[in-house]
């Protein structure tokens, strides 16, 4: 029965990378037009347990380091001398593509866990019989 619950853990560790991962995207798209910001990026690793089952963790969270967009407006309170100030480094294209991708991960983990629960749930019938 143990191999159940480990697919659970593997899924659910998954599940959870995910949603921290559209936690972030959803952060960068809020602040697409923050002067100054910087796009962050998700990492992650392998998270081994006891077990020796590898489970995913989310790891440090890096900013990104392309120089933001230079933006023209001598109005604007962070202008320079030249009238320019530096706006975020956030992509909106690659946001949403990021975000798509991170929901699949999640549709898919929550799929292997469902999967996992119902075969569970099967073998605990047959047994029963």
């Amino acid at each position: 029965m143990s191999a159940f619950s480990d697919a659970l853990g593997v899924s659910a560790s998954g599940l959870k990378a995910q949603s921290h991962r559209l936690m972030i995207v959803a952060e960068n798209v809020a602040n697409t037009d923050t002067p100054g910001y910087r796009r962050k990026l998700v990492s992650f690793d392998a998270e081994a347990g006891f077990d020796r089952i590898a489970k995913v963790a989310v790891g440090k969270l890096n900013l990104d380091k392309r120089e933001g967009e230079k933006i023209y407006d001598p109005g604007h309170p962070l202008a320079d001398a030249t009238g320019h100030y530096i706006g975020s480094n956030v992509d909106l294209v690659t946001e949403i593509a990021d975000a798509r991708e991170a929901q699949r991960s999640y549709e898919a983990n929550l799929k292997m866990f469902d999967q996992a629960r119902q075969m569970s749930s099967g073998l605990m019938d047959l047994l029963r019989k």
